[in-house]
Protein backbone atom coordinates (compact mmCIF):
# COMPACT_ATOMS: atom_id res chain seq x y z
CA UNK A 1 0.00 0.00 0.00
CA UNK A 2 2.55 2.48 0.64
CA UNK A 3 4.79 1.58 -2.23
CA UNK A 4 1.61 2.21 -4.67
CA UNK A 5 1.07 5.34 -2.61
CA UNK A 6 4.59 6.77 -3.62
CA UNK A 7 4.05 5.68 -7.15
CA UNK A 8 1.05 7.77 -6.87
CA UNK A 9 2.75 11.12 -5.41
CA UNK A 10 5.79 10.76 -7.81
CA UNK A 11 5.61 12.75 -10.88
CA UNK A 12 8.13 13.74 -13.29
CA UNK A 13 8.55 15.05 -16.76
CA UNK A 14 11.25 16.94 -19.03
CA UNK A 15 11.42 18.21 -21.96
CA UNK A 16 14.06 18.00 -24.45
CA UNK A 17 16.20 21.09 -25.33
CA UNK A 18 15.70 23.17 -28.32
CA UNK A 19 18.91 24.01 -29.86
CA UNK A 20 19.73 26.86 -32.18
CA UNK A 21 21.66 26.39 -34.98
CA UNK A 22 23.04 30.20 -35.27
CA UNK A 23 23.86 30.25 -31.61
CA UNK A 24 24.10 26.00 -30.39
CA UNK A 25 22.94 26.77 -27.21
CA UNK A 26 20.83 24.21 -25.70
CA UNK A 27 18.19 24.57 -23.44
CA UNK A 28 16.70 21.84 -21.05
CA UNK A 29 13.88 22.22 -18.88
CA UNK A 30 13.88 19.28 -16.19
CA UNK A 31 10.75 19.13 -13.52
CA UNK A 32 10.54 16.57 -10.73
CA UNK A 33 9.13 15.86 -7.18
CA UNK A 34 10.40 12.94 -4.96
CA UNK A 35 9.15 11.06 -2.06
CA UNK A 36 11.66 9.91 0.51
CA UNK A 37 9.79 6.82 2.68
CA UNK A 38 10.76 6.74 5.87
CA UNK A 39 12.85 4.12 7.31
CA UNK A 40 9.90 3.12 9.67
CA UNK A 41 7.65 3.12 6.75
CA UNK A 42 9.81 0.69 4.90
CA UNK A 43 12.20 -0.56 6.28
CA UNK A 44 14.58 1.79 4.38
CA UNK A 45 15.42 4.74 2.82
CA UNK A 46 14.05 5.39 -0.85
CA UNK A 47 14.39 8.52 -2.51
CA UNK A 48 13.77 8.41 -6.35
CA UNK A 49 14.84 11.20 -9.36
CA UNK A 50 15.61 11.09 -12.73
CA UNK A 51 19.01 12.63 -13.79
CA UNK A 52 18.53 14.98 -16.65
CA UNK A 53 19.79 18.33 -15.96
CA UNK A 54 23.73 18.90 -15.51
CA UNK A 55 23.58 20.69 -12.36
CA UNK A 56 21.87 18.47 -10.30
CA UNK A 57 24.31 15.56 -11.32
CA UNK A 58 26.24 15.92 -7.98
CA UNK A 59 23.37 16.39 -5.61
CA UNK A 60 21.71 13.52 -6.94
CA UNK A 61 24.84 11.23 -7.14
CA UNK A 62 24.65 11.89 -3.22
CA UNK A 63 20.95 11.24 -2.92
CA UNK A 64 21.81 7.80 -4.55
CA UNK A 65 24.71 6.90 -2.54
CA UNK A 66 22.62 7.64 0.80
CA UNK A 67 20.15 5.60 -0.23
CA UNK A 68 21.88 2.47 -1.26
CA UNK A 69 23.67 3.22 2.28
CA UNK A 70 20.84 2.64 4.28
CA UNK A 71 19.03 0.55 1.77
CA UNK A 72 22.24 -2.18 2.51
CA UNK A 73 21.80 -1.73 6.24
CA UNK A 74 18.78 -3.24 6.28
CA UNK A 75 20.00 -5.98 3.72
CA UNK A 76 17.34 -4.67 1.30
CA UNK A 77 17.98 -2.82 -1.98
CA UNK A 78 15.02 -0.27 -1.82
CA UNK A 79 15.94 1.96 -5.45
CA UNK A 80 13.83 4.42 -7.03
CA UNK A 81 13.66 1.82 -10.49
CA UNK A 82 11.40 -0.38 -8.38
CA UNK A 83 8.70 2.25 -7.99
CA UNK A 84 5.44 1.41 -10.17
CA UNK A 85 5.82 5.00 -12.06
CA UNK A 86 10.03 4.29 -12.46
CA UNK A 87 12.04 5.18 -15.79
CA UNK A 88 11.64 2.58 -18.65
CA UNK A 89 14.46 0.93 -20.04
CA UNK A 90 11.62 0.05 -22.93
CA UNK A 91 12.79 0.62 -26.08
CA UNK A 92 12.43 4.07 -27.38
CA UNK A 93 12.78 5.71 -24.04
CA UNK A 94 15.23 8.39 -23.13
CA UNK A 95 18.45 6.96 -21.63
CA UNK A 96 18.57 7.99 -17.62
CA UNK A 97 22.20 9.81 -17.63
CA UNK A 98 22.99 12.65 -19.91
CA UNK A 99 27.02 12.25 -19.76
CA UNK A 100 28.57 8.96 -18.02
CA UNK A 101 31.55 11.17 -15.65
CA UNK A 102 32.05 8.59 -12.70
CA UNK A 103 31.23 5.44 -11.51
CA UNK A 104 28.60 7.12 -8.60
CA UNK A 105 26.03 7.27 -11.38
CA UNK A 106 25.16 4.21 -11.47
CA UNK A 107 23.28 2.03 -9.59
CA UNK A 108 22.35 -1.64 -10.20
CA UNK A 109 19.33 -1.37 -11.96
CA UNK A 110 21.01 1.03 -14.56
CA UNK A 111 23.66 -1.67 -14.68
CA UNK A 112 22.03 -4.62 -15.33
CA UNK A 113 19.97 -3.02 -17.76
CA UNK A 114 23.23 -1.32 -19.90
CA UNK A 115 24.15 -5.13 -19.75
CA UNK A 116 21.81 -6.58 -21.16
CA UNK A 117 22.37 -3.96 -24.12
CA UNK A 118 26.03 -5.47 -24.53
CA UNK A 119 24.91 -8.30 -24.72
CA UNK A 120 22.68 -6.87 -27.63
CA UNK A 121 26.07 -5.62 -29.20
CA UNK A 122 27.68 -8.29 -29.24
CA UNK A 123 25.38 -9.92 -31.29
CA UNK A 124 25.19 -7.21 -33.50
CA UNK A 125 28.89 -7.26 -33.76
CA UNK A 126 29.06 -11.07 -34.28
CA UNK A 127 26.46 -11.37 -36.56
CA UNK A 128 25.02 -8.27 -37.71
CA UNK A 129 27.57 -6.22 -39.41
CA UNK A 130 26.50 -3.14 -41.32
CA UNK A 131 24.20 -1.92 -38.42
CA UNK A 132 22.82 1.51 -38.86
CA UNK A 133 21.89 2.33 -35.97
CA UNK A 134 24.02 5.60 -35.34
CA UNK A 135 23.64 6.66 -38.89
CA UNK A 136 24.16 10.15 -38.73
CA UNK A 137 25.98 10.51 -35.73
CA UNK A 138 29.57 12.01 -35.25
CA UNK A 139 31.32 11.10 -32.18
CA UNK A 140 34.23 13.66 -31.37
CA UNK A 141 37.23 11.56 -29.74
CA UNK A 142 39.23 14.34 -27.69
CA UNK A 143 42.13 12.79 -25.91
CA UNK A 144 44.74 14.69 -24.44
CA UNK A 145 46.82 11.24 -22.93
CA UNK A 146 48.10 8.22 -24.52
CA UNK A 147 45.60 5.86 -25.40
CA UNK A 148 45.54 2.78 -27.63
CA UNK A 149 42.10 0.71 -26.50
CA UNK A 150 40.11 3.36 -25.12
CA UNK A 151 40.27 5.07 -28.03
CA UNK A 152 40.08 2.75 -30.78
CA UNK A 153 37.43 0.74 -29.13
CA UNK A 154 35.15 3.75 -28.96
CA UNK A 155 35.93 4.56 -32.43
CA UNK A 156 35.38 1.18 -33.04
CA UNK A 157 31.94 1.03 -31.43
CA UNK A 158 30.61 4.03 -33.17
CA UNK A 159 31.66 3.03 -36.36
CA UNK A 160 30.58 -0.80 -36.09
CA UNK A 161 26.82 0.92 -35.42
CA UNK A 162 27.00 3.20 -38.55
CA UNK A 163 28.48 6.38 -36.82
CA UNK A 164 31.02 8.53 -37.90
CA UNK A 165 34.43 9.46 -35.81
CA UNK A 166 36.48 12.80 -35.93
CA UNK A 167 39.59 12.00 -33.52
CA UNK A 168 42.66 14.02 -32.20
CA UNK A 169 45.25 11.59 -30.79
CA UNK A 170 47.55 13.87 -28.38
CA UNK A 171 45.78 17.04 -28.40
CA UNK A 172 47.68 18.10 -25.64
CA UNK A 173 50.55 18.64 -27.70
CA UNK A 174 48.91 19.13 -31.48
CA UNK A 175 45.26 21.07 -30.55
CA UNK A 176 44.84 24.02 -29.60
CA UNK A 177 45.55 23.71 -26.03
CA UNK A 178 49.19 23.91 -26.83
CA UNK A 179 48.49 27.50 -27.56
CA UNK A 180 47.39 27.90 -24.08
CA UNK A 181 42.84 27.70 -25.34
CA UNK A 182 40.96 26.71 -22.26
CA UNK A 183 39.28 23.12 -22.04
CA UNK A 184 36.25 25.00 -21.93
CA UNK A 185 36.83 26.81 -24.95
CA UNK A 186 38.06 23.83 -26.55
CA UNK A 187 34.30 21.45 -25.70
CA UNK A 188 32.64 24.54 -26.98
CA UNK A 189 34.35 24.18 -30.10
CA UNK A 190 34.68 20.78 -30.62
CA UNK A 191 30.56 20.34 -29.72
CA UNK A 192 30.07 22.44 -32.83
CA UNK A 193 31.24 19.34 -34.97
CA UNK A 194 30.07 16.93 -33.19
CA UNK A 195 27.32 14.66 -31.63
CA UNK A 196 29.02 13.47 -28.61
CA UNK A 197 32.50 13.79 -27.37
CA UNK A 198 34.77 11.29 -25.77
CA UNK A 199 37.70 12.45 -23.61
CA UNK A 200 40.42 11.75 -22.13
CA UNK A 201 42.57 14.24 -19.89
CA UNK A 202 45.82 14.57 -17.26
CA UNK A 203 43.96 16.45 -14.86
CA UNK A 204 41.01 15.17 -12.50
CA UNK A 205 37.97 16.38 -12.80
CA UNK A 206 38.31 17.47 -15.98
CA UNK A 207 35.17 16.03 -17.29
CA UNK A 208 32.95 17.41 -15.15
CA UNK A 209 34.09 21.00 -16.21
CA UNK A 210 33.45 19.54 -20.00
CA UNK A 211 29.73 18.71 -18.88
CA UNK A 212 29.52 21.51 -16.92
CA UNK A 213 28.83 23.57 -20.46
CA UNK A 214 28.87 21.67 -22.77
CA UNK A 215 25.06 20.55 -24.61
CA UNK A 216 25.61 17.22 -26.02
CA UNK A 217 26.83 13.93 -23.92
CA UNK A 218 30.41 13.93 -22.70
CA UNK A 219 32.50 10.69 -22.23
CA UNK A 220 34.85 10.68 -19.58
CA UNK A 221 37.55 8.22 -21.04
CA UNK A 222 40.06 9.04 -17.91
CA UNK A 223 40.58 11.89 -16.14
CA UNK A 224 44.28 11.56 -14.74
CA UNK A 225 44.34 9.62 -11.47
CA UNK A 226 40.47 10.42 -11.19
CA UNK A 227 38.54 8.09 -12.65
CA UNK A 228 38.09 6.07 -15.91
CA UNK A 229 34.22 4.50 -15.63
CA UNK A 230 33.61 3.14 -18.71
CA UNK A 231 36.75 1.07 -18.08
CA UNK A 232 34.78 -0.07 -14.65
CA UNK A 233 31.44 -0.93 -16.52
CA UNK A 234 33.59 -3.05 -18.70
CA UNK A 235 35.35 -4.40 -15.54
CA UNK A 236 32.46 -5.43 -13.57
CA UNK A 237 30.48 -6.54 -17.08
CA UNK A 238 33.98 -8.98 -16.89
CA UNK A 239 33.78 -10.38 -13.45
CA UNK A 240 29.86 -11.35 -14.42
CA UNK A 241 30.52 -13.36 -17.45
CA UNK A 242 33.62 -15.06 -15.86
CA UNK A 243 32.56 -15.60 -12.62
CA UNK A 244 29.02 -15.56 -12.97
CA UNK A 245 27.83 -13.28 -10.50
CA UNK A 246 28.51 -10.06 -8.36
CA UNK A 247 27.44 -10.44 -5.07
CA UNK A 248 29.37 -12.41 -2.60
CA UNK A 249 32.41 -11.86 -4.59
CA UNK A 250 36.20 -11.24 -3.19
CA UNK A 251 38.54 -8.72 -5.46
CA UNK A 252 41.98 -8.50 -4.86
CA UNK A 253 42.93 -4.75 -6.42
CA UNK A 254 47.11 -4.85 -6.74
CA UNK A 255 49.71 -2.45 -7.94
CA UNK A 256 49.38 1.36 -8.28
CA UNK A 257 46.30 1.94 -6.10
CA UNK A 258 46.99 5.06 -5.41
CA UNK A 259 47.28 6.60 -9.07
CA UNK A 260 45.24 3.89 -10.43
CA UNK A 261 42.00 5.29 -12.33
CA UNK A 262 40.01 2.00 -13.49
CA UNK A 263 40.67 0.80 -9.81
CA UNK A 264 39.30 3.42 -7.86
CA UNK A 265 36.07 3.82 -10.52
CA UNK A 266 35.61 -0.35 -9.72
CA UNK A 267 35.78 0.13 -5.89
CA UNK A 268 32.94 2.50 -6.48
CA UNK A 269 30.79 0.31 -8.72
CA UNK A 270 31.53 -2.94 -6.38
CA UNK A 271 30.33 -1.16 -3.28
CA UNK A 272 26.74 -1.32 -5.45
CA UNK A 273 26.69 -5.28 -4.97
CA UNK A 274 26.42 -7.62 -1.51
CA UNK A 275 28.72 -9.20 0.30
CA UNK A 276 31.96 -8.10 -1.34
CA UNK A 277 35.06 -8.09 -0.26
CA UNK A 278 37.90 -6.18 -1.60
CA UNK A 279 41.55 -6.52 -0.57
CA UNK A 280 44.60 -4.04 -1.61
CA UNK A 281 48.14 -5.19 -2.23
CA UNK A 282 50.33 -2.39 -3.11
CA UNK A 283 53.55 -1.05 -1.93
CA UNK A 284 53.74 1.48 0.43
CA UNK A 285 54.30 4.97 -1.63
CA UNK A 286 51.35 3.85 -3.95
CA UNK A 287 48.59 2.65 -1.33
CA UNK A 288 44.60 3.44 -2.05
CA UNK A 289 43.85 6.67 -1.17
CA UNK A 290 41.70 7.27 2.58
CA UNK A 291 38.90 8.77 0.11
CA UNK A 292 37.83 5.14 -1.39
CA UNK A 293 38.53 3.26 1.86
CA UNK A 294 35.85 5.93 3.53
CA UNK A 295 33.49 4.96 0.91
CA UNK A 296 33.78 1.65 1.24
CA UNK A 297 33.14 1.24 4.68
CA UNK A 298 29.84 4.20 4.57
CA UNK A 299 28.90 1.51 2.02
CA UNK A 300 28.96 -1.33 4.23
CA UNK A 301 31.82 -3.28 2.01
CA UNK A 302 34.18 -5.05 3.82
CA UNK A 303 38.32 -4.10 2.65
CA UNK A 304 41.67 -4.96 4.00
CA UNK A 305 45.15 -4.02 3.17
CA UNK A 306 47.91 -7.01 2.50
CA UNK A 307 51.40 -7.07 2.00
CA UNK A 308 51.03 -10.78 0.69
CA UNK A 309 49.94 -10.89 -3.10
CA UNK A 310 50.25 -15.16 -2.57
CA UNK A 311 47.52 -15.11 0.33
CA UNK A 312 45.66 -12.56 -1.23
CA UNK A 313 45.51 -14.47 -4.18
CA UNK A 314 44.34 -17.89 -2.72
CA UNK A 315 40.91 -16.39 -1.47
CA UNK A 316 39.79 -14.07 -4.23
CA UNK A 317 37.86 -14.54 -7.24
CA UNK A 318 39.05 -11.76 -8.72
CA UNK A 319 43.10 -10.93 -8.70
CA UNK A 320 42.88 -7.12 -10.34
CA UNK A 321 46.05 -6.18 -11.16
CA UNK A 322 47.74 -3.07 -12.57
CA UNK A 323 50.62 -1.48 -13.71
CA UNK A 324 52.85 1.21 -11.71
CA UNK A 325 52.45 3.86 -13.76
CA UNK A 326 55.61 6.01 -14.29
CA UNK A 327 54.02 9.70 -15.71
CA UNK A 328 52.42 9.84 -12.37
CA UNK A 329 55.74 10.28 -10.53
CA UNK A 330 57.04 12.93 -12.19
CA UNK A 331 60.80 13.81 -11.54
CA UNK A 332 60.13 11.48 -8.62
CA UNK A 333 62.03 8.30 -10.28
CA UNK A 334 63.43 7.00 -6.72
CA UNK A 335 59.85 6.30 -5.51
CA UNK A 336 58.98 4.61 -8.92
CA UNK A 337 61.75 2.15 -8.63
CA UNK A 338 60.60 1.69 -4.90
CA UNK A 339 57.27 0.78 -6.14
CA UNK A 340 57.77 -0.96 -9.48
CA UNK A 341 58.68 -4.86 -10.08
CA UNK A 342 57.41 -5.55 -6.06
CA UNK A 343 53.87 -7.38 -7.10
CA UNK A 344 54.10 -9.57 -9.94
CA UNK A 345 51.43 -12.04 -11.46
CA UNK A 346 52.83 -15.32 -12.37
CA UNK A 347 52.55 -18.88 -12.50
CA UNK A 348 53.30 -18.87 -8.77
CA UNK A 349 50.16 -16.91 -8.23
CA UNK A 350 48.34 -18.62 -10.42
CA UNK A 351 48.98 -22.05 -8.43
CA UNK A 352 47.78 -20.11 -5.50
CA UNK A 353 44.62 -19.16 -6.99
CA UNK A 354 41.38 -20.70 -7.13
CA UNK A 355 40.51 -22.85 -10.49
CA UNK A 356 37.61 -20.63 -10.87
CA UNK A 357 38.77 -17.27 -10.39
CA UNK A 358 40.22 -15.09 -12.81
CA UNK A 359 43.15 -12.30 -13.39
CA UNK A 360 42.32 -8.97 -14.71
CA UNK A 361 44.20 -6.22 -16.13
CA UNK A 362 43.04 -2.51 -17.78
CA UNK A 363 46.31 -2.90 -19.90
CA UNK A 364 48.64 -2.10 -20.94
CA UNK A 365 51.22 -4.29 -19.14
CA UNK A 366 54.56 -3.94 -18.27
CA UNK A 367 55.80 -6.71 -16.36
CA UNK A 368 53.44 -7.01 -13.58
CA UNK A 369 52.31 -10.09 -15.03
CA UNK A 370 54.37 -12.72 -16.98
CA UNK A 371 53.85 -13.47 -20.41
CA UNK A 372 53.39 -17.30 -19.34
CA UNK A 373 50.47 -16.42 -17.51
CA UNK A 374 48.78 -15.57 -20.82
CA UNK A 375 47.59 -19.32 -22.17
CA UNK A 376 46.14 -19.97 -19.02
CA UNK A 377 42.17 -20.02 -19.18
CA UNK A 378 41.98 -17.87 -16.06
CA UNK A 379 43.87 -14.94 -17.57
CA UNK A 380 41.21 -12.77 -18.52
CA UNK A 381 42.57 -9.30 -19.77
CA UNK A 382 42.16 -9.89 -23.78
CA UNK A 383 38.33 -10.92 -23.13
CA UNK A 384 38.02 -7.99 -20.30
CA UNK A 385 39.71 -5.63 -23.91
CA UNK A 386 37.09 -7.12 -26.17
CA UNK A 387 34.38 -6.55 -23.40
CA UNK A 388 34.72 -2.72 -24.03
CA UNK A 389 34.01 -3.06 -27.37
CA UNK A 390 30.78 -4.47 -26.46
CA UNK A 391 30.31 -1.82 -23.13
CA UNK A 392 31.13 1.17 -25.18
CA UNK A 393 29.37 0.46 -27.92
CA UNK A 394 26.27 -0.23 -25.60
CA UNK A 395 26.90 3.53 -23.81
CA UNK A 396 26.93 5.06 -27.85
CA UNK A 397 23.65 3.57 -28.28
CA UNK A 398 22.11 4.93 -25.04
CA UNK A 399 23.45 8.30 -24.95
CA UNK A 400 22.57 9.36 -28.65
CA UNK A 401 19.16 7.50 -29.36
CA UNK A 402 18.25 5.60 -25.52
CA UNK A 403 16.79 2.24 -24.87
Amino acid sequence: MAMAAASSLFTFSFQEGICSQKTKTCSKKFMHNYLNLTRNQLGCSMSMYLKHARSLHSEKSLILEETERLSKQNRILCRALEIENSPSFTLGNKFQLDDVIEAQQFDRDILNAIFEVARDMEKIEKKSPGSQILKGYLMATLFYEPSTRTRLSFESAMKRLGGEVLTTENAREFSSAAKGETLEDSIRTVESYSDIIVMRHFESGAAKRAAAIAGIPIINAGDGPGQHPTQALLDVYTIEREIGKLDGIKVGLVGDLANGRTVRSLAYLLAKYEDVKIYFVSPDVVKMKDDIKDYLTSMNIKWEESADLMEVASKCDVVYQTRIQRERFGERTDLYEEARGKYIVDRRVLEAMPKHAVVMHPLPRLDEITVDVDSDPRAAYFRQAKNGLYIRMALLKLLLVGW
